[in-house]
């Protein structure tokens, strides 16, 4: 798993998941990577040992997936966990890569007639909870591009 060193002594910055790389120094831009088969093309989320396409076991291309992409699916989450402020929009995001991704949308009111199926969004990061050690978790979400 990809850490970013922030500077300050000991503190890094980690990823909330394993297929989110954040950039190496600062102004690099995190992103979400996947496995690409070298034998059939097809591509995954995250890391891969095999292709579940044409049941290739040869070694997976790494590759970095698009940041931008198209809402296939919403649900606006009404109740929660305890701590978790709702209402929130719960979402499937389509990339053009082939590759689908839950994640929240944020940047919108979470209200059906601000969604729309297609609509293309952009992905961001923001630090999400602090650990024990004082390092800083950082997720992914996404947000509606340019307002759309």
């Amino acid at each position: 798993m990809a850490e970013a060193d922030t500077g300050t002594a000991g503190k890094k910055e980690i990823p909330i998941l394993p297929f989110l790389r954040l950039g190496e120094k600062a102004g690099d831009a995190a992103y979400l990577f996947g496995s690409k088969c070298t034998s059939c093309g097809a591509t995954y989320l995250g890391s891969r040992m095999a292709c579940s396409k044409c049941c290739s076991t040869d070694p997976m291309e790494d590759i970095r997936l698009s940041d931008h992409g198209e809402l296939h699916v919403f649900s606006i989450v009404h109740q929660s966990a305890p701590g978790i402020p709702t209402p929130y929009v719960a979402a499937i995001v389509d990339l053009p890569e082939g590759v689908s991704v839950r994640c929240n949308i944020e940047g919108v009111e979470p209200d059906p007639k601000n969604l729309k199926f297609g609509m293309p969004v952009e992905m961001y990061t923001e630090k999400v909870h602090t650990d024990s050690d004082g390092n800083d978790i950082i997720a992914f979400k996404f947000r509606p591009v340019n307002g759309k």
